[in-house]
């Protein structure tokens, strides 16, 4: 038998950011020397890897191209990202595919923690795609997810990244209730910025969401993230810090923003370490228990660690010590540099 393939006439592959496509390319700045991380071909890279492969799950550190891959993954840290590969949004940073997704698996809540068991993970952190075409925008389904994680790895803490739940009453009430140790939902940029970087978004819906994540469960930690390098100014950066600490946010990361493609929304700059340490410096002044604030921060980037942390600042009512290596500090082994990336701060 003879199997013959039309590759003439066969229909084009959709791409994955549609409303993208047609767009102008934005120039891509040369990256600087800090922006440096490992080529990801470690054997716990790839033994991450087979437990996502085999459990059928997807990751933002997969789907958002994050740049902090091969590190996370070398230590069997991943970030499972729920609810399909597929976003109703269409943000101007985002590397995510965009498009109206399928039906939700109810059997994932199980795979996620049968691979959160097989991976051993002490901390957990779980995200999604944003489902506006759902009437809780998935809430129900992060419920299900933290239930069978608590079911199946009682020991392991929970930290959820969800999205802003925009108009759909009662969602943030029900992940709430669900007792995760960690609400985190990323602001992402500044609110001058929002109709450019993240127009399907409400700035101050956001802050609401993790004021209201508080102010139902006093005993959560809430986090919240930015991107830096999009055009912003120094004092809209602080003013962001001012609105997170009136929502009693306990947590803040501050990375930079790195171009995923030449339809992304451009770098403006890149900022430098200095900077980043002078907006950590700040932002502990301001109140924050912990700050998390690097070239190459995201959300996720050791969050067990910072979690642990965390718990322990709350408990002495003294903030967390800085991480960032200081200024001329150098790793042992010169990376690779950072891969194109892009899902905000996850």
């Amino acid at each position: 038998m003879v199997v013959v393939l039309d590759a003439v006439n066969a229909p084009p592959k959709r791409p994955r950011h549609p409303e993208k496509a047609n767009r102008p390319d934005n120039p891509a700045l040369k990256k600087p020397d800090w922006i440096r991380v490992r080529a990801p071909v470690s054997r716990g890279f790839i033994a991450t890897r087979d437990i996502v492969r085999a459990n059928g799950l997807h990751t933002v550190c997969e789907e958002a191209g994050c740049p902090n891959i091969g590190e996370c993954w070398d230590k069997k840290h991943a970030t499972f990202m729920i609810m399909g590969d597929t976003c109703t949004r269409a943000c101007a940073f985002c590397n995510v595919r965009t498009g109206l997704p399928g039906p939700l698996d109810p059997d994932e809540p199980a795979r996620v923690a049968e691979a959160t068991a097989r991976l051993a993970l002490a901390h957990v952190v779980v995200t999604s795609v944003d489902r506006d075409d759902l009437a809780d925008g998935g809430a129900a389904h992060f419920a299900a997810v933290i239930q069978a994680i608590r079911e199946r790895c009682p020991a392991t803490t929970i930290e959820v990244l969800t999205p802003d739940f925009l108009r759909k009453d009662g969602a943030a009430e029900m992940v709430v209730a669900a007792r995760p140790d960690v609400f985190n939902h990323n602001l992402e940029t500044v609110p001058s910025l929002y109709l450019t970087v993240r127009p399907g978004a409400r700035y101050f819906a956001s802050i609401r969401l993790l004021q209201k994540a508080k102010e139902l469960d006093r005993q959560i930690f809430t986090k919240s993230g930015i991107m830096v390098g999009l055009g912003e100014t120094r004092n809209e950066v602080l003013q962001v810090m001012d609105d997170l600490r009136a929502a009693d946010v306990d947590f803040l990361t501050i990375g930079q923003y790195l171009q995923p493609s030449l339809k992304h929304h451009a770098v403006a700059r890149f900022v430098t370490p200095d900077e980043f340490a002078a907006y950590e410096t700040v932002a502990y002044a301001k109140g924050f228990l912990m700050v998390s604030a690097s070239p190459l921060t995201r959300s996720s980037y050791h969050a067990g660690e910072d979690f642990a942390l965390l718990r322990a600042a709350r408990a002495t009512g003294a903030p967390c010590p800085s991480r960032i290596p200081q200024a001329g500090q150098q790793s042992e082994d010169p990376p690779a540099p950072a891969a194109r990336e892009g899902k905000g701060l996850s």
